[in-house]
C-alpha cells in the first residue's frame, strides 16, 4: 500500500490552496483517510478525518478554514485550506488504517509553508 500526498507549496497569508492524497497498490477500501501535520520542533498533530460518505471532522484550529472531501477515485482524499496562517505551516501527511488489520499507512508528507 502507498499512500502519495500531494499539493503543498507556499502561499501568503489568507492564500488557500489544495492538498491530495490517494492511496494505492491494495484492493481494500479505507473508509477513514487522515490528514495530520507536523509543524518545525512540534509533535505531530490531527487535522481532519474524512469519512467513506465525505464527512469530515477538524482540529478546532482548522475549523471554518478547511474543508476535506473524498474524490471520485478509490482512496483519494482532499484537503481545502483556506485563510492559510503562519501556524498552518507544516509537513501535512495523510494516513489510512487497514480495516481488517488495523495497520498504518503514511504517506511521504507534503510540506506547506504560509509566509509573506
Amino acid at each position: 500500500v502507498q499512500l502519495q500526498a500531494s499539493g503543498g507549496g507556499l502561499v501568503q497569508p489568507g492564500g488557500s490552496l489544495r492538498l491530495s492524497c490517494v492511496a494505492s497498490g491494495t484492493a481494500i477500501y479505507f473508509n477513514t483517510m487522515t490528514w495530520y501535520r507536523q509543524a518545525p520542533g512540534k509533535q505531530r498533530e490531527l487535522v481532519a478525518t474524512i469519512f467513506s460518505d465525505g464527512t469530515t471532522t477538524y482540529a478546532d484550529s482548522v475549523k471554518g478554514r478547511f474543508i476535506g472531501s473524498r474524490g471520485n477515485a478509490r482512496n483519494t482524499v482532499y484537503l481545502q485550506m483556506n485563510m492559510l496562517r503562519p501556524e498552518d505551516t507544516a509537513v501535512y501527511y495523510c494516513n489510512a488504517v487497514h480495516p481488517i488489520t488495523r495497520n498504518e499507512y503514511w504517506g511521504q508528507g507534503t510540506l506547506v509553508t504560509v509566509s509573506s
